[in-house]
């Protein structure tokens, strides 16, 4: 763990969503792509939901983005499972200033833990909740490690709230990009 991205925010201005995790996983930090971890659903759960028109895989961040989907992390300096992230690592303040400068047009944090740091809670159940105006949506890890919480009617849920088709939603075109920090 370091003082540096891990991994960069796939962000531009009016996405449709950003996911939010914890922090790269041991794998994701190894390869420096989301959500790489051989047992992960991220991307196939993607299509599954509804929320992208194709079936997306490991390395298509650039592609997501182009469909109006941005990815970060709370913990950006830091890797492992969320357990093993340090609180130190964490940082909500970060998370509210990407939130302000890109203005997405929701949150989702993929899994409980990011989420309740961010929002300053202990116990969170999933699904839609307001944070200032802003739809945040806490979905089941898709974690292999966290397999025992897994419903994927919560990705269903949400891919019916926000919808598969890009061209409907603002977020598209200039100014996305791959970048450090907000």
């Amino acid at each position: 763990m370091g003082s540096e991205d891990i991994l960069p925010d796939y962000v531009a201005p009016d996405l449709r969503t950003v996911f939010c995790g914890m922090a790269a996983g041991p794998r994701s930090a190894e390869l420096g792509l989301y959500y790489a971890g051989r047992g992960n659903r991220f991307w196939p759960v993607l299509y599954r939901a509804g929320l992208v028109p194709e079936p997306l895989a490991v390395g298509c961040e650039a592609r997501l983005l182009a469909l109006g989907i941005g990815l970060t992390d709370l913990a950006k300096g830091a890797w492992g499972m969320d357990t093993a992230v340090p609180a130190t690592a964490h940082d909500p303040d970060r998370l509210a200033r990407f939130v302000e400068i890109w203005r997405p047009r929701s949150l989702a944090f993929n899994g409980k833990r990011a989420a309740q740091v961010f929002l300053g809670v202990k116990r969170l159940g999933y699904g839609q909740f307001d944070h200032d105006g802003l739809p945040v949506w806490v979905l089941p890890s898709t974690s292999g490690a966290a397999s025992r919480y897994w419903d994927e009617a919560v990705w269903r849920d949400f891919g019916a709230a926000l919808g598969a088709d890009p061209d409907s939603q603002p977020g598209r075109g200039a100014g996305m990009a791959a970048v450090p920090k907000p």
